[in-house]
């Protein structure tokens, strides 16, 4: 399996339109700002059919949106230590941001290609 260097991306899986967050994941969410579940669901979920809870999310000028959690200046999530069940497993087994990279550079043979728009 691949090594993924999370550091290097400009945070793709954080604008999935979809973060699906259990409720365990929301708890964690509530302590770690210092209040209650119902505050903490209100305040950071948006309601879904098909999932428990779904992150809230914010523009970005790159992605369209993203989670409310990541830090569009730095590209880097600012609750790290209490992020949610889905960002601790990804990208279990696959990141669409290295396949797209490993296309794109392998396409325009240039193995800087793409990841050099990124670094500051």
């Amino acid at each position: 399996m691949p090594q993924y260097n999370c550091s290097k991306c400009p945070g793709y899986c954080c604008s999935y339109p979809v973060i699906g967050l259990t409720k365990n994941d929301v708890k964690r969410l509530a302590r770690h700002f210092g209040i209650g579940f119902r505050k903490a669901k209100a305040k950071y979920t948006v309601p879904r059919d098909d999932e428990d809870y779904t992150m809230r999310r914010k523009a970005d000028v790159h992605f369209g949106r993203v989670c409310q959690f990541f830090d569009t200046d730095e590209r880097r999530c600012t609750i790290y230590e209490a992020r949610p069940s889905t960002c601790r497993t990804y990208p279990g087994g696959r990141c669409g941001y290295y396949d797209f990279l490993t296309f794109e550079r392998n396409t325009q043979d240039d193995p800087e290609h793409v990841a050099r728009t990124w670094n500051k």
